[in-house]
């Protein structure tokens, strides 16, 4: 999701190192008692983005819910504090730094956009918190901004995610418009954001590697809503597919006017642009293209019982795109606190951040999204795409596979 630099200056971000395990109020789990450990959350509860946002934060407290029921870690209670970032990096430091600030913090879930990531990143890094994203895609947070070169380097040891990179699903959008879509030529349009900039330079890529011709390019707004000069000069190049690397906001309006105005091409995007709300925002968006990660958690054996356990709770906003690898980071951060009170005779040790951020780097489970695990860059070692299309008013799937650079 999308990446803006922000300045951060190194002396907003150190919190004093307090320790992890509970105050007088709360006891130690060797005597029986309980100790409380909180997982924090960030993402887009409000806004444009909240579609996404919520199911996020369901996803994560559905995950705690499930941990407490089964006791997963013996003598200890989770709780999931859940803040509204608004999609602004100002605001996912900010909330970094409360989270940080609490001793009961052992890790983060979020955010969704790779802006706030970076932003959050250097906070959990000097406190030496856990911050796991179940949506940031772009690889520069992993892997530093020279990966196009094939010289990467791990940024932040305490930064993992459960959801694969632009390098990879870009390549295979491009793969799948030219051998699926059977796309010959293509019309190349971002919101000028390092998600939607580096998505459609994946895409752009691989599809003329494989001998697809980019007709123009266009560069817009993430705020704009209005694209009839665009709808004109893609209408003048006659492409195949139009290829937009950015979110679903502006993505459905562009797609609506481009049809409205004689287009006849598809219009395609990435997991920022798979959501519900696309559909619900764009009267003609039925034969539209979007890659997502992972495989969909309706497919997949392993998510029956969070479909199931997502339904009976009776959360109101769907689990959308990336409920599934919501789930899967914040049950990474449970297993990791399981293996470290499970090393230090049944408690949690006063570096326990430290403690769980070395087990995360181990950790491996099978999740609702497939076997879970980090590679040396705390990138996802899952690398299943899935292309999907508009039918019937829903996205229904059309093809998935593993995708390796």
């Amino acid at each position: 999701m999308l990446i803006l630099t922000t300045a951060i200056t190194a002396g907003a971000l150190t919190l004093s190192a307090c320790g992890s395990r509970d105050g007088d109020g709360d006891k130690d789990t060797d005597s029986g008692r309980k100790t409380t450990v909180t997982i924090g959350l960030d993402a887009p509860l409000t806004g444009d983005l909240s579609a996404l946002g919520q199911g996020i934060k369901n996803s994560a407290h559905l995950a705690v819910t499930n941990a407490n029921k089964a006791k997963e870690v013996p003598g200890v209670t989770f709780e999931l504090t859940p803040l509204d970032d608004q999609a602004q990096p100002t605001s996912g430091q900010q909330n970094a730094t409360k989270l940080a600030g609490d001793k009961k913090v052992l890790g983060i879930v979020g955010p969704l956009n790779s802006s706030v990531a970076q932003s959050m990143q250097q906070v959990a890094q000097a406190n030496n918190v856990a911050l796991i994203s179940p949506a940031n895609t772009t690889p520069d947070l992993t892997q530093g901004k020279d990966w196009k070169q094939d010289n990467r380097k791990r940024q932040f040891s305490t930064y993992f995610r459960t959801a694969t990179t632009d390098e990879i699903q870009g390549a295979f959008g491009g793969q799948y418009a030219y051998e699926q879509i059977k796309a010959k030529t293509v019309y190349v349009i971002d919101d000028q954001k390092t998600y939607g900039v580096g998505l459609a330079a994946a895409f752009s890529t691989k599809f003329t590697s494989l001998g697809g011709k980019v007709t123009g390019t266009e560069h817009v707004n993430p705020e704009d809503r209005d694209f009839k000069a665009i709808v004109s000069k893609v209408k003048t190049a006659n492409p195949d597919l139009v290829f937009y690397g950015g979110e679903y906001p502006a993505a459905a309006p562009l797609s609506q006017q481009l049809k409205d105005g004689g287009v006849k091409a598809p219009l395609m995007g990435g997991d920022g642009m798979y959501s519900g709300d696309y559909i619900t925002l764009n009267k003609k968006s039925a034969g539209d293209y979007a890659t997502s990660v992972g495989k969909p958690v309706e497919q997949l054996d392993s998510a029956k019982k969070f479909i199931a356990d997502y339904k009976a709770a009776g959360y109101k906003d769907r689990y959308e795109a990336y409920g599934g690898s919501t789930y899967d980071a914040t049950w990474a951060i449970i297993q990791a606190v399981k293996t470290v009170v499970a090393d230090n005779g049944g408690k949690l040790p006063d570096n326990a951040r430290t403690k769980v951020v070395e087990a995360l780097n181990k950790v491996k489970f099978d999740g609702v999204t497939g076997p879970v695990s980090f590679d040396q860059y705390g990138d996802t070692t899952n690398t299943m795409i899935t292309a999907y299309q508009v039918d019937s008013a829903a996205w229904k799937a059309r093809h998935s596979a593993e995708y390796k650079r």
